[in-house]
């Protein structure tokens, strides 16, 4: 009976070994960092102690706890009907896709698991994405409609969001490393204004462009034109420069053969008025009367009588000239 009794004991005595062997074991993947946690005995609670990653550990069961956070990057997205919705500083709703991206602070395990969360899954729904829903909201929401739809805009807000965001996460041991609009979408009324508009909008391009490219094709013509109207101009200038050299040079001529002329016509007049005045001085009749034997000299003259008979007389004209000389 003894030793049946001893070796029921005996039995306990190794299941409870085995039992506390297997309970005492605690392990870290390769990408997680151990918490414990002190329950009983000694200095209790949370151990300011970060147990590394890929590694084992016994602690006694019952007395300790044990917890592990996982370091790795953790995506979180908003879209379908985890959508953001926003509403714009003018008023209109936005229906936004936003994902994010977030892990813990290694060094600050301990922390978490005292004050924030005791798990990953209540880090990552209780606190991350409540703050994260409520914060991006507050920041995307500062931007008016349009700036909204405009990239440069929108990115200096998810910046201002990631910037607010990382200074409450501070707080709780997290990183946030990045947040990212995927799309939105407009309600349907409004989306409907916006086609219309940008419709318009694009209409009023077209237009604009039609009226530069027309404006770019007046101007080309018009300096076609005033090419040809330059070119015309000193085509005609030249014309005309060549007229006026050409008149000019005939004018010269001309104005030369009048000179000629009129001192011709003055030497004549000279000329005659000294021989008037040398007929009007003595011996002017002689003169005369010496020129016009001279023209007579050698000329037959027959002088044919009146009257009803015929009497042809000759007349020796040399003698009648010479009896004349010698008067």
């Amino acid at each position: 009976m003894k030793t049946l009794f001893r070796i029921f004991w005996i039995c306990v005595a190794a299941l409870v070994f085995i039992f506390f062997s297997f309970a005492s074991y605690h392990s870290t993947d390769s990408t997680e960092v151990g918490v414990r946690t002190i329950k009983w005995l000694g200095k209790r609670g949370v151990e300011n102690r970060v147990y590394q990653p890929g590694a084992a550990y016994f602690f006694t069961p019952i007395i300790n706890e044990w917890d592990t956070f996982d370091t790795r990057l953790q995506i979180v997205e908003m879209k379908g009907p985890r959508q953001l919705v926003i509403k714009t500083r003018d008023g209109n709703d936005l229906f936004v896709d936003v994902t994010f991206s977030y892990r813990i602070d290694p060094q600050k395990a301990p922390f978490i698991r005292q004050f924030v969360a005791q798990s990953d899954l209540e880090l990552r729904e209780k606190v991350f994405q409540t703050v994260a829903r409520s914060r991006t909201r507050d920041f995307l929401g500062a931007l008016s409609t349009d700036e909204f739809t405009h990239t440069e805009d929108r990115n200096k807000a998810v910046e201002g969001a990631k910037t607010g965001l990382q200074e409450i996460y501070d707080q709780y041991g997290i990183i946030l490393e990045r947040i990212a609009v995927m799309d939105y979408r407009f309600d349907p009324d409004y989306l409907k204004v916006i086609t219309e508009k940008k419709v318009a909008e694009a209409k009023t391009l077209e237009v604009r462009a039609q009226i530069e490219a027309q404006r770019e094709a007046n101007k080309r013509l018009r300096n076609e034109s005033e090419g040809k109207v330059k070119a015309f101009i000193a085509y005609t200038q030249g014309q005309f420069s060549n007229t006026v050299s050409a008149a000019d040079a005939d004018l010269d001529q001309k104005r030369i053969l009048a000179e000629a002329i009129l001192t011709e016509g003055t030497n004549t007049a000279l000329a005659i008025i000294k021989q008037r005045e040398a007929m009007a001085s003595e011996g002017g009749e002689a003169q005369i009367q010496l020129a016009f034997a001279t023209n007579l000299l050698n000329k037959r003259i027959i002088m044919i009588p009146s009257g009803g008979g015929i009497n042809l007389q000759t007349l020796d004209l040399n003698k009648a000239l010479e009896s004349i000389l010698k008067r």
